[in-house]
């Protein structure tokens, strides 16, 4: 009998243990429970500041064709050659005056002869001034002296003209530079005949100067303004520092492309015809854009995942734009106003439940040029 409230007490013992080793009933969790934090933006009109590059060729300014005013006359002389400084009124080229020097002297013989002539025959009609009616001579005699003296004036003045444009020419023997400048081309030599072709003897280079000639889009051209900043590097991997002095006011109808002049400074490795690209560090455009995080890359291009008003995420296809100071312009995509993830990294697939948490976009930044 004793042994009975002993073994009562371990059964009851051993029950009380099961009891402590039992597991609590699980509690359900609901999907928002689930859902994952990520880090959402907006997609939002942004300035967009940063790198923009446009290639180019080397262009002068402002060039200046030259090309002899007579024809018919033999190079002498060339003064010049390429590559050399000019200033304007610079002899370039001497003609042979030979045959114009005589011409100059035979028209000057003519003009005074003809103004001898004249003289005489306006005092053959001073002479018979007022006889008119009087009988002396008749008035067919009277008016024959005085038409005679009028016309003897008129080829007094004509044969003067032409002494004129004889020394004129004389003078044009000598090809000047019409400004001052850097010669690009000669395509002249002694010898040659001034036949008036339409090759120019030389071109210059108004004051040097050499600027980019740069083709863009229409819609980097809004982003391009009259005394923007710009590096240009060379083909020689140089790079010199301009400024925008041009932006065209149209665009090429068939290429859709627009023009932007930058000036240059004046050096001898900038050359006319060589090519450059300007790196337009500086500039801004307006457009719809996220952070670049925000764009994913995959065989099927570039994509958001966008997160819906039931905090469901959905891939949707962007193409993307302009970029710069980590924010991309998106030309096709999303509407204004959607939400994106930041990180597109991120492992989500379409139709995962998320949490999002409001993050801020990186903010516009002015890129510097690299040299």
């Amino acid at each position: 009998m004793t042994r009975t409230p002993q073994i009562l007490t371990l059964a009851l013992m051993a029950v009380l243990s099961l009891s402590a080793c039992g597991k609590k009933p699980a509690i359900k969790e609901t999907d928002a429970q689930r859902a994952r934090a990520v880090r959402v933006v907006k997609v939002e009109p942004r300035a967009i500041i940063g790198s923009l590059t446009a290639s180019g060729v080397l262009t002068p300014r402002e060039e200046a064709a030259v090309l002899p005013e007579v024809t018919g006359y033999r190079v002498a002389r060339v003064l010049v050659d390429a590559g050399q400084y000019v200033r304007a009124g610079q002899t370039l080229v001497q003609l042979d005056g030979a045959l114009i020097a005589a011409q100059v002297e035979q028209q000057g013989a003519l003009a005074a002869q003809s103004a001898i002539q004249a003289e005489q025959a306006e005092a053959q009609a001073a002479r018979v001034k007022g006889l008119d009616g009087q009988g002396v001579l008749s008035q067919e005699q009277l008016d024959q002296r005085r038409f005679q003296a009028r016309a003897a004036r008129a080829t007094a003045n004509a044969q003067a003209a032409a002494y004129k444009d004889a020394r004129t020419r004389a003078g044009k023997l000598a090809v000047t530079a019409p400004v001052s400048g850097l010669v690009l081309e000669r395509n002249v030599r002694p010898g040659d005949l001034s036949a008036g072709g339409a090759t120019p003897w030389f071109r210059i280079a108004q004051g040097g100067e050499v600027e980019l000639l740069a083709e863009l889009s229409e819609e980097d051209l809004a982003r391009v303004r009259p005394g923007q900043r710009a590096s240009v590097v060379l083909a020689t991997g140089s790079s010199a520092e301009g400024h925008v002095r041009l932006v065209s006011p149209q665009v090429n109808a068939q290429t859709k492309l627009g023009t932007v002049r930058v000036r240059l400074p004046v050096r001898a490795d900038i050359r006319s015809g060589g090519y450059g690209r300007a790196l337009f560090a500086d500039a801004m455009g307006q457009s719809l854009a996220v952070p670049e995080t925000a764009v994913r890359y995959d065989a099927d291009g570039a994509s958001v995942m966008v997160v819906g008003a039931d905090n469901r995420v959905k891939r949707a296809s962007v193409t993307t734009g302009p970029r710069g100071s980590g924010l991309v312009s998106l030309l096709k995509g999303p509407p204004a106003g959607s939400r994106v993830v930041l990180n597109a990294a991120a492992f989500l697939m379409d139709g995962d439940a998320v949490r999002p948490v409001d993050a801020a976009a990186p903010a516009a930044k002015p890129a510097s040029a690299k040299k």
